[in-house]
């Protein structure tokens, strides 16, 4: 019976009429809110949905010649879009189904290829159905083109591109030009002559015009031959001079979309785009345009011109006239990293997350734009146009412009090092000098620059100039009271110790430490944390000079410890006491590593997760302490040992989850977990032979 019914409407559906049920079904098929793509292969709560997927699929099985055949007839013919569209998406995937198109007959391929193109031509087709029977075409076209040919098809698009042709049908046809430039390599010259009519015209519409530029870069690395690439250059040339005008009549957007293409081109084809600099100039005119332009334009045309730099010997204009180049976009990025304004709110951030306050995107691109400047061109472009600049900079009044030199300087240290260390006099007090001045704003930019430097031009920063950076650093914590500078300083005097010599560390030591107590004491956490690290770093290189620091360094210690909601102080502060406990020696640190441990034990008593950081964390301070104290800490081993070869046991727990569940968890949970079980592992390690070689003393 059930069989009976199928037949039924099959015979409905792929009877010799266009009937109203077989667009029913499709109908069903569209009704659902979910993708289009998805064929509701994941929706089936709708009773007519399921019935009309049901029906649909035995259609694919029975007959999917008549298929092929009804789905092109609803394209060409229903006057509802969604149907059409849909039967757009239906077809190409039933086309495109394994070997059915050598299954269809001649005159169904001949009939399905003429009803594609005949749709593209429909005036009344909106935009969205037109270029999805374009992927359609395309998609067809590449699968068929080499088996059986498709004669029509170029004579079709070439026709369709020339002015007489309807601006629907011109882009049309360019985008299926883009999606199939592979296959018409050898029609080069004539393609070239069609682009270049194209871009010239200034009849042509933007949709039109962006689509022939697409069909460019598309077309350009499929030619082999540089001679041939070299022949597309003034169709280039072109799209630049129409881009231009574009911007000149404040058509912005289409102006993006175009510069978007220039700067695919360029990751994939720089030489072609720099070889006389005619459109790096014109680049140029657009990302200094600050009053004029939309910041979205001005930053994809400072993108293409780093992707250009970043292309190196690729990019001969801008090697061969290196300084020129730099001379011209340098100060473009120094007046972006200018545009900043002293937000409040800047002034009272917690943490340091906060540091975009108060700046804009020109800020924030420029800086990011400097960085990679200095990378791909190297200190000796860069260093002594920077300098001049910064020099200007730091003679005008603005505040804003004494805050954008130390920016730029810090930027740039790392792809200039070589170079700025031969300038490191000059460089070093511009710095130290912005440490007193009266803006927070530039006193932080300079802290700054002193972090990027320690980083950078190490270990000649240290060796030259570490009284004045020690002093400096000194006077700036000891008199400051804002939080976010406190922080950054801190963070300053770590990564400056952190590359200093221990011949030449020894003599501030005291300095140092008494730097790092007053900082520990801090109510602000990242200030402390800032200097956990940093005293951790000293504990390491100093051992043996901890007994006389003991006492000092413990008094904040003991406080953190105390507070174990305080992560990651807590962590941190932990760590640094087992340290410090592992330089002075069991005899000295006994009293506080029965603290350590009281704490330690209070917490594993509180049922803590294994996936908690704070149990990895306890668990190798455990080992650090067993290590430290020997046969000492053998009261301890009962409590700790259960603990840690339960979590170096534990497996993480598989859970299989809907496709519909509205689920965060992504690979990031599964690398957390392997990540504790080597913490686990590593803690177990440490202990082990302590417990062993403790054991033998019982």
């Amino acid at each position: 019976m059930a069989e009976s019914t199928e037949h039924q409407q099959l015979a409905a559906i792929l009877g010799p009429e266009p009937a109203a049920t077989f667009q029913t079904v499709i109908s069903h098929l569209i009704s659902s809110p979910s993708s289009l793509q998805t064929l509701i292969s994941d929706l089936i709560s709708s009773e007519k949905r399921s019935e009309a997927e049901h029906v649909f699929n035995i259609c694919k099985q029975a007959d999917h010649e008549s298929l092929s055949l009804k789905l092109a007839q609803l394209l060409q013919v229903s006057p509802d879009e969604k149907t059409r569209a849909m039967s757009s998406i239906l077809l190409r995937k039933q086309l495109l189904t394994g070997d059915l198109w050598r299954r269809l007959s001649r005159n169904t391929k001949s009939t399905l290829k003429h009803t594609l193109l005949s749709c593209i031509q429909r005036e009344d087709t909106p935009t969205s159905i037109s270029k999805a029977i374009c992927y359609a075409v395309s998609e067809l076209a590449s699968a068929v083109l080499f088996i059986d040919g498709w004669l029509e098809l170029l004579p079709f698009l070439f026709q369709s591109t020339s002015y007489e042709a309807p601006p629907k049908l011109q882009e049309c046809s360019f985008l299926i030009f883009a999606q199939l430039s592979y296959f018409f390599t050898p029609f080069k010259k004539e393609l070239h002559t069609v682009f270049l009519y194209c871009l010239s015209s200034s009849t042509r519409s933007d949709e039109v015009k962006i689509a022939a530029f697409s069909a460019v870069v598309n077309f350009i690395p499929c030619l082999r031959k540089s001679e041939d690439q070299d022949r597309f250059h003034d169709v280039l040339i072109e799209m630049m001079r129409t881009v231009m005008g574009e911007l000149n009549k404040g058509k912005e957007i289409m102006a993006q979309e175009a510069i978007k293409l220039f700067i695919e081109l360029a990751g994939t084809h720089p030489t072609l785009l720099s070889r006389n600099g005619q459109i790096i100039r014109a680049m140029l005119q657009i990302a200094e345009a600050i009053d004029v332009l939309e910041q979205g334009t001005r930053h994809l045309a400072i993108e293409f011109l780093i992707t250009l730099a970043e292309a190196g010997e690729r990019a001969p204009w801008i090697m061969r006239r290196c300084r020129e180049f730099v001379g011209l976009f340098f100060p473009i990025l120094m007046r972006m990293v200018s545009n900043v304004k002293d937000d409040p709110s800047w002034h009272t951030a917690e943490t340091d997350d906060d540091i975009a306050l108060g700046v804009s995107g020109d800020y924030c691109v420029g800086q990011e734009c400097l960085h990679r400047l200095a990378i791909a061109l190297g200190g000796n472009n860069i260093v002594p146009i920077a300098l001049e600049h910064f020099t200007a900079h730091f003679a005008a009044p603005e505040w804003p412009k004494h805050h954008a030199a130390l920016i730029a300087l810090a930027q740039i240290a790392e792809g200039c090092s070589e170079v700025m260390i031969k300038d490191l006099e000059q460089v070093v007090a511009m710095v130290l000098n912005s440490l007193e001045h009266p803006h927070i704003r530039v006193r932080w930019s300079a802290i700054n620059a002193v972090s990027q430097l320690s980083t950078y031009l190490a270990p000649d920063l240290q060796v030259q100039y570490h009284q004045q950076v020690f002093s400096a650093l000194n006077a700036t914590i000891y008199g400051l009271q804002n939080r976010r500078l406190l922080a950054h300083a801190a963070s300053a005097l770590r990564k400056f110790i952190e590359k200093c010599a221990r011949d030449i560390l020894t003599p501030y030591l005291d300095e140092v430490v008494s730097q790092l107590v007053v900082l520990l004491q801090s109510e602000i956490q990242m200030v402390q944390v800032e200097a956990l690290t940093a005293l951790a770093s000293v504990v390491v290189s100093f051992p043996e000079q901890f007994q006389k620091y003991y006492e000092v360094v413990m008094i904040p210690l003991r406080v953190m410890l105390l507070d174990a909601t305080n992560n990651p102080v807590w962590s941190k502060s932990v760590a640094c006491i087992s340290l410090v406990g592992m330089a002075v020696g069991k005899e000295k640190f006994r009293d506080d590593a029965k603290k350590v441990m009281e704490v330690l034990m209070s917490l594993q008593g509180s049922q803590m997760e294994p996936d908690d950081l704070t149990t990895s964390c306890m668990l190798q301070i455990c080992a650090d302490l067993c290590k430290c104290l020997g046969q000492d800490f053998l009261p301890y081993m009962s409590a700790v040992m259960p603990p840690l070869l339960q979590f170096v046991q534990i497996k993480p727990v598989e859970t299989v989850t809907s496709a519909n569940d509205n689920c965060d968890m992504d690979e990031s949970d599964d690398e957390r977990f392997q990540f504790l079980q080597v913490l686990y592992l590593k803690a177990f390690c440490n202990m082990l032979p302590c417990a062993c070689t403790t054991c033998l003393f019982i």
